[in-house]
């Protein structure tokens, strides 16, 4: 049971009454061979919104068999996610500059707290994660965060080549990836304007279709024998080229 350190709710009906009143809900297990006409209605409501969900072998489910989860497990966000859109236009109506960061296919969940607590510091305005295949914002992620997860809005997307898109042309931010494929490196960006950092997952990197569309690829110099940073280490190195070119 200690698997689960986020608030959960258990049971087919209960599920579909979270979904519907809108609740943070990361992901739901689904017992393998679930049926049934309410079961069907779950079903249909996580593809419609586009709820992320696993089937699971019933060994998952023994450490709650006082609870009457009918098959159906949700893990639930301790902390609410933000309207991208509402972040930018609160952050242009106080006349600030933008500074956004965007986390692709990080998963490890104290990567991404240690992640969120260097953006918070330094004064980042977003911390965007994709829909799926992201950490959760669980106990250990707060925890390693500081805290910095209660004062920074995380926005959650569907996709993010979109929302890419959008701060480019629509927001007219540049785009930096943070990538070992680059031929730049980070210093000699211009960090002064509206801006977004792209960070990837350390084994899988930043998706080919983000890296095709930013503004420009970026890289952190290597002197050492190992060959990269720990993703969290590089993102406070690219984080704080902001704030140090900000002044």
């Amino acid at each position: 049971m200690a698997k689960y350190k986020q608030e959960c709710i258990f049971g087919i009906r209960a599920v579909i009454e979270a979904i519907q009143q809108e609740k943070e809900i990361d992901k739901v297990m689904l017992k393998q061979g679930v049926k049934g006409v309410l079961f069907q209605t779950l079903f249909s409501l996580l593809r419609e919104k586009d709820i992320p969900f696993q089937y699971v072998p019933d060994e998952v489910f023994r450490p709650f068999a006082d609870r009457n989860h009918q098959g159906v497990l949700a893990e639930v966000s301790p902390v609410p996610y933000q309207d991208m859109e509402e972040v930018m236009e609160k952050v242009q109506a106080e006349g600030k500059m933008p500074f956004i960061l965007i986390l692709d296919r990080i998963t490890d969940v104290r990567n991404f707290g240690a992640i969120v607590r260097s953006a918070e510091c330094a004064g980042v305005h977003a911390v965007v994660i994709p829909n799926k295949n992201s950490a959760k914002i669980s106990s250990d992620a707060i925890k390693t965060s500081a805290g910095a997860l209660y004062h920074i809005p995380v926005c959650r997307v569907l996709n993010l080549k979109k929302l890419v898109r959008e701060l480019r042309y629509q927001y007219g931010m540049r785009v930096y990836a943070a990538t070992e494929k680059a031929e730049t490196y980070y210093t000699e960006a211009d960090m002064k304007g509206p801006l977004a950092i792209v960070m990837g997952a350390e084994d899988k990197g930043i998706d080919e279709g983000i890296l095709k569309i930013v503004t420009e690829q970026v890289k952190i110099p290597m002197n050492g024998n190992i060959e990269s940073l720990n993703v969290s280490a590089a993102a406070a190195v690219m984080i704080y080229e902001v704030v140090r070119q900000r002044g």
